[in-house]
């Protein structure tokens, strides 16, 4: 830079950074170390947006706050996302200035990608090589993208029931189908089941394997279009799909492989325990339910404060119990209490205690257990009442996340009906 003064301004939308030349020389920032290498205003024009040659002051017509954070970065050497500033908008900030997505902290770089997989067309690492490196061959390059979005598309309608009008048709019929399952097997219960099984056996069969034929195709077709097959097999909602539709190809074949004979009888235990875990196909329904996903990605998030909330519960009961044991049995007067012969059974007294449920088959009859059990009522209030604090403000944070994204899903969702 072969003109102006010493002293060079940046005025980035309105906020103003001194610097001297040897400083813009090596300026961590590609375009601001550009300027140094100006020999024309023409040249400086390239770079910035204005410039004031009798103050010295390049213009940048950016966000102003954006680069109050890339400026830490330069400083601190770390960069995180502005709050409540759009993830992309960002990282065209960090473009604009010569920074790349790997200067982020990891936490933002997961951020960034989760953001950039919801906003635009998926494509692996090995995608884009293998398009640069067949830039020459255009039509087979074509394929290959329409292929990749294809994949995307049908990912998305399987995995997200918001994003397009098809995937929530889609949804609509899972939960149906979920709906209808739950009914047959609350009703395989009734005492009347078996005589209307009888009468109409092969419709419920029917039903029964419809319904079962849906979730496993459902679940071949996820598996097929996702991205990581690996990731796809250890999602926990993907486990309970497979832990849901097991059990009927298990009870099926081993009513093949039994028949009518005695083994049968044997085998009847095993069949209703299988039988009764189509119970977590309601787990399913957490794909097209908020307060489902809330729930869920509370726990996740929240898993510290629910250990802790397990450990302070599993300390009194050993403390109460061990109490309640003896001043109710363990001390042999005249009234001994049975229901506290052991410690294990003085454990479920104080958890029925400690949850102020109180069932009332078994309580204290001596004075010192009667205190006992007010003391043991007032700590669990106390105790369980700590950490849901925490829980709570975990799950309010969740559920507004999720339906702020949801929101913006119906918002992409209008302008496809509209289009």
């Amino acid at each position: 830079m072969k003109f102006g003064k010493n002293i060079c301004i940046l005025n980035v939308g309105g906020t103003k950074y001194a610097f001297t030349r040897e400083v813009i020389k090596d300026f961590p920032l590609r375009r601001v170390s550009r300027l140094h290498s100006c020999s024309s205003e023409k040249e400086v024009l390239e770079v910035c947006d204005d410039y004031d040659h009798e103050r010295n002051e390049f213009f940048f017509d950016r966000h102003s706050e954006a680069f109050v954070f890339i400026m830490l970065y330069v400083r601190s050497g770390k960069l995180r996302f502005v709050p409540q500033m759009c993830e992309i908008s960002f990282y065209n900030e960090m473009i604009y200035w010569g920074l790349e997505s790997s200067h982020l902290e990891f936490c933002c770089q997961r951020r960034l990608e989760d953001r950039m997989s919801d906003t635009y067309t998926y494509f692996s690492e090995e995608d884009i090589k293998a398009e640069v490196e067949s830039r020459g061959e255009e039509e087979e390059q074509v394929s290959r993208l329409e292929n990749t979005r294809w994949l995307e598309r049908m990912r998305r309608t399987f995995e997200e029931p918001a994003s397009s009008v098809a995937a929530q048709i889609l949804a609509s019929v899972s939960v149906i189908f979920v709906i209808t399952s739950m009914v047959i097997l609350c009703a395989s219960t009734l005492p009347d089941w078996d005589t209307a099984k009888n009468n109409t056996v092969e419709e419920h069969r029917i039903i029964e394997a419809v319904c079962i034929g849906w979730f496993t195709a459902e679940c071949i077709v996820r598996f097929i279009v996702s991205r990581d097959k690996c990731e796809f097999v250890r999602r926990p909602l993907n486990i309970i799909d497979l832990l849901a539709i097991t059990p009927y190809y298990v009870s099926v074949t081993m009513t093949a492989l039994t028949g009518e004979n005695p083994q049968l009888q044997r085998a009847g235990v095993t069949l209703r325990v299988l039988r009764m875990m189509r119970i977590f196909w309601l787990i399913k329904l957490a794909r097209h339910f908020l307060g489902l996903q809330t729930l869920g990605l509370t726990l996740r998030r929240c898993y510290r404060e629910m250990v802790m909330l397990l450990v302070f519960v599993c300390v009194a009961m050993a403390i109460f119990s061990a109490l309640a044991q003896l001043l109710e049995h363990g001390l042999d007067l005249e009234t001994s209490n049975e229901d506290y012969a052991s410690i294990p059974a003085a454990c479920w007294w104080v958890i029925i205690s400690m949850t102020t449920v109180g069932y009332g088959d078994m309580y204290p009859i001596t004075i010192p257990g009667r205190v006992l059990g007010g003391v043991c009522v007032v700590s669990g209030i106390v105790l369980l009442a700590l950490p849901i604090t925490f829980i709570y403000h975990s799950f309010v944070q969740c559920y507004h996340e999720l339906k702020f994204r949801s929101a913006r899903c119906m918002r992409s969702l209008s302008s496809e009906f509209l289009n």
